[in-house]
């Protein structure tokens, strides 16, 4: 294989390692797991992150978010409609985006503000990357479905853009 071929072959079984973010984790807690199909968001597909890797080459992003997951809403609705309010309260401060995450967050990122650190595109899952490096940075975004809930997310920086 010449070095091109071993290139693109090493970023697609990257690719397809690091695309479970959000993976739920082992339940202790004797709540009931979730079933995906319940929730209303276009499957993963894996022409969508080929798609922003080479869309958003050399960019890499920022982001804490805010995740709501079905274990702990009433109806999707009902979460999207809890983001909104969250939204307009916090506003666009990274402050209290961190607070209110800490609070709030399903997510383990919950523990450091709801921060994910950085990540280059095609790690995180579609609807969730697409946020990241197409929209403005410093603002909070969503609520935004995916397959793990629902979510509000602060893009704090993006580097490489033109």
């Amino acid at each position: 294989m010449n070095s091109v071929t071993q290139t693109i072959l090493l970023l697609a079984i990257l690719l397809l390692t690091q695309t479970n973010a959000f993976a739920p984790t082992t339940n202790t807690h004797n709540t009931p797991t979730f079933v995906r199909s319940q929730i209303q968001t276009e499957k993963y597909n894996i022409i969508d992150t080929f798609k922003s890797v080479f869309n958003n080459f050399g960019k890499k992003a920022t982001a804490s978010h805010i995740l709501i997951t079905p274990r702990s809403w009433k109806s999707q609705e009902d979460a999207k409609v809890q983001l909104t309010q969250l939204k307009a309260d916090i506003g666009n401060d990274s402050i209290k985006f961190a607070e209110a995450a800490a609070q709030i967050s399903d997510c383990p990122s919950s523990k450091k503000g709801g921060s994910l650190g950085d990540f280059g595109p095609g790690m995180m899952v579609r609807d969730f990357d697409k946020v990241c490096f197409e929209e403005e940075v410093g603002v909070v975004h969503g609520p935004i479905s995916t397959q793990f809930g629902e979510h509000l997310i602060l893009i704090t920086e993006r580097t490489g853009d033109e």
